[in-house]
Parts: structure tokens; C-alpha cells; sequence
């Protein structure tokens, strides 16, 4: 368990060439650059200003506990932590210039299995941020 307090982002967080990092081979991240069933989820769409959305992201990732860590021009990390064993999952938005879409992923720092917790957090922020929950 002080494995899980200490452990650092990994280096590959954020958008390169365009795109959010793929996944790796574990089941325990889901992104939607990706394009294989076990990793892929669909990015979220907006119709309103970039920056509105973007706010509407960090409301949403800290009404569901989720703390912001990075914030800059279309782009935004946010830590979420487990209460139980204290697992950190980093999840990131990024929106493009180019089109009204969020990219997101979010994936667990360490183990291997999330029992689909990132893939269930991202549908309920994508639920909330359409309004529908």
C-alpha cells in the first residue's frame, strides 16, 4: 500500500503528435485513441465554447472526488485515488483545436486489473457532462 501513495505519474502522460498515449496491454485503461475493444471508448462531444466544456470537466472531476492536477491549453489531468487500498488513476481530457471532441483516458498507475473502474468513470463523467446524470 505505500507503493500506491508514493507512486509517480508516468512519463508518458499527456498529448503527443496529437494524441493521448495508448494503452498498454493490461485491462486496466481505456482511452479513445484507441482503437482496440479492450481499450477504446468513445471521446466525449460538446457543442459550446472549448473553455466552457473544459470547465465544466474540472466541476464534474471534483464533484466526483477527483482532484486537478495540470490545467493548460486544451488539455487536463486530474488524479482520482481509491479509498480503500489508495490506487491513483490519472485521467486525461484533451481537445483539440480542430473539432468540438474531448479525448480522453484514464488508466491506474499500478496492478494490472481495474475490474473496469476507469472505463466505469469515464461514462459517468460522460453522463454528467450530457446532463443525464
Amino acid at each position: 500500500m505505500v507503493m500506491n501513495l508514493f507512486s509517480k505519474p508516468p512519463a508518458n502522460l499527456g498529448v503527443h503528435d496529437g494524441r493521448l498515449a495508448n494503452c498498454p496491454g493490461s485491462p486496466n485503461c481505456v482511452c479513445s485513441h484507441d482503437t482496440d475493444s479492450q481499450h477504446a471508448i468513445t471521446p466525449l462531444s460538446y457543442s459550446t465554447e472549448p473553455d466552457t466544456a473544459l470547465q465544466r470537466i474540472v466541476d464534474i472531476v471534483s464533484s466526483l472526488g477527483g482532484k486537478v492536477v495540470e490545467r493548460r491549453d486544451g488539455y487536463l489531468r486530474a488524479e482520482f485515488t481509491s479509498r480503500l487500498l489508495r490506487f491513483v488513476d490519472d485521467v486525461e481530457f484533451y481537445f483539440p483545436s480542430t473539432e468540438s471532441i474531448i479525448h480522453v483516458r484514464s488508466a491506474s498507475r499500478v496492478g494490472y486489473s481495474d475490474l473496469g473502474v476507469n472505463r466505469q468513470r469515464v461514462e459517468q463523467i460522460r453522463r454528467r457532462f450530457e446532463g443525464n446524470d
